[in-house]
């Protein structure tokens, strides 16, 4: 349990008390008390487990979207079509190491970021050298790096990604330059995410992030059109 789980918890335990004291002041009955102590209880324990597990939680309801035609990511081919969430920014269902997790993709952030609790679950390699410091909107932030053996969105998969980690991250992922610099293109088109894989990918599951052999007319592989999807609110500086 981390600390955002710690603080939680502790407010769901204080609003029990609230309820039992309001139900004491109001002197009612022994048994009526012990009830609703009881369904506080369930209704305590069942959203603890509900924070603790929200990352399988949310990928359960992914896959029924999917399922349902729902879903704001789509696979044309090879090429990964991302609808803009609600909350004006493109979130992808993306693999790290077999383990999925919701991420924001954010051309502000130059290297991918991801929690410790992520790091754990996916079982990402941290590297025992100097930290990295992070310049955020929310000032300076130590993290570790790392490598994450695959990353994969859909059919795009890529090995071998740097990656830094830190429990001052909370629970949110980021997927930054590093990978979308490694496409053969990316772009946005009305409020879709448009990410293209090298032209020489194929079917064999190779790496579908790798420069292709001819580089175009004026010597740069595939370009990056149309508006970058950034996050404004997290737009880091990784030094």
């Amino acid at each position: 349990m981390n600390s955002n789980d710690s603080l939680n918890l502790v407010w769901l335990v204080g609003i029990l008390v609230l309820v039992v004291s309001a139900l004491s002041v109001r002197r009612m009955s022994l048994g009526f008390i012990v009830r609703s102590l009881a369904l506080w209880a369930v209704v305590i324990l069942v959203a603890v487990v509900a924070v603790a597990h929200r990352h399988e939680i949310g990928a359960v309801f992914a896959a029924a979207n999917a399922r349902l035609g729902l879903d704001e990511q789509q696979v044309q081919g090879k090429t990964v079509r991302i609808r803009m969430s609600p909350d004006g920014h493109f979130w992808a269902r993306v693999t790290l190491n077999g383990v999925e997790r919701r991420m924001l993709i954010d051309s502000g952030a130059t290297i991918t970021a991801v929690s410790d609790r992520t790091a754990q679950a996916a079982n990402i390699s941290v590297h025992g050298g100097l930290p990295a410091i992070i310049e955020t909107a929310n000032g300076s932030v130590t993290a570790r790096r790392g490598t994450i053996d695959e990353l994969a969105i859909g059919p795009l998969k890529t090995q071998g990604l740097g990656v830094v980690v830190a429990e001052s991250f909370g629970d949110l992922d980021v997927l930054g330059m590093n990978f979308l610099s490694r496409l053969h293109s990316w772009r946005v088109e009305g409020n879709v995410l448009i990410l293209e894989p090298k032209a020489a990918a194929d079917d064999d599951g190779s790496d579908a992030t790798i420069e292709p052999a001819a580089a175009g007319p004026n010597g740069r592989r595939g370009a990056r059109q149309g508006t970058a999807p950034r996050n404004p609110d997290t737009e880091d500086d990784f030094t």
